[in-house]
């Protein structure tokens, strides 16, 4: 693999993390409800679970989701359904108790380290894609590990700072409007992102 390929893989990758997806609606709306707090987690929560979706692409599971409808609907349908509980949970959340200094930081940050996560990693167009993807700046006359070992990482890095500006972004615009009113329309209009988007994942088709 010589610099034009990477570069072009860089490229490619900016431009696929860019568009958002329901990981990064889920970013969003959650920084956007919680502040600036929630996108260290939620980074790290993303990052994590692309790396288990490229783990388990480059394990076969890719190619098994490819091929069986049944299982693809399984793991879209688990998605779906947590993204619509995490909307509705958004939603119905109190700005007030948000602000609360009783609220346990570390609590927290594990739940939306583990939200982040979750989303992520069963998302099943992501296992699929990564299988679709990463072979395609592969040079096979050169060791093939190796490359997939720096693809993978700088992947994982691009993913982890796309998710932390789009976070950053959110929750600095919910710090700028601190009113309670417009925190409970944020936590509103996250909440209703996140269950459209769970919406929308449980109707995509697998040959999509």
């Amino acid at each position: 693999m010589n610099l034009e390929t990477y570069g072009a893989f860089v490229i490619a990758a900016m431009i696929v993390l860019v568009i958002p997806g329901p990981t990064i609606i889920l970013v969003i709306s959650q920084s956007a409800g919680h502040g600036r707090r929630a996108v260290l987690p939620l980074a790290a929560g993303v990052t994590l679970g692309d790396f288990t979706a490229m783990a388990l692409s480059l394990l076969g599971l890719g190619a098994v989701l490819a091929a069986s409808a049944a299982l693809f609907t399984i793991l879209k349908w688990i998605g779906a359904v947590y993204l619509i509980y995490l909307g509705i949970k958004l939603w119905r959340s109190d700005p007030k108790q948000q602000d609360l200094p009783s609220l346990s930081a570390v609590v927290s940050s594990r739940r939306f380290f583990t939200s982040a996560y979750v989303v992520t990693a069963l998302n099943p167009k992501s296992i699929v894609f990564f299988v679709a993807f990463l072979p395609q700046f592969v040079d096979h006359r050169a060791p093939i590990t190796f490359q997939l070992i720096v693809l993978g990482a700088t992947f994982l890095i691009l993913a982890a700072l796309n998710a932390s500006m789009y976070g950053l972004f959110a929750g600095r615009l919910r710090d700028v409007l601190q009113k309670k009113g417009a925190h409970k329309w944020f936590n509103r209009c996250g909440g209703s992102a996140l269950i459209g988007a769970g919406m929308f994942t449980a109707l995509v088709r697998q040959s999509s």
